[in-house]
């Protein structure tokens, strides 16, 4: 499976927006709780992830 945006780091707010609109732009804890979340159900280790980084200051990368 292939993502659109994989292997390509997408910001906090672009995600955000993308996702749950631009009044949530700002909601970064929001989105940290959430990508938690999915490292829980995708990772094989969600303390070690592969799948989804973390690009500290700039967003995530989703190696898909």
């Amino acid at each position: 499976m292939r993502c659109r945006s994989s292997g390509k780091v997408i910001g906090d707010r672009d995600l955000l927006t993308a996702v749950w609109g631009a009044a949530h732009a700002r909601d970064t804890q929001y989105l940290r709780v959430v990508v938690d979340q999915l490292r829980h159900k995708l990772e094989r280790d969600s303390a070690e992830p592969t799948l989804i980084e973390t690009e500290p200051g700039v967003g995530y990368l989703l190696k898909v």
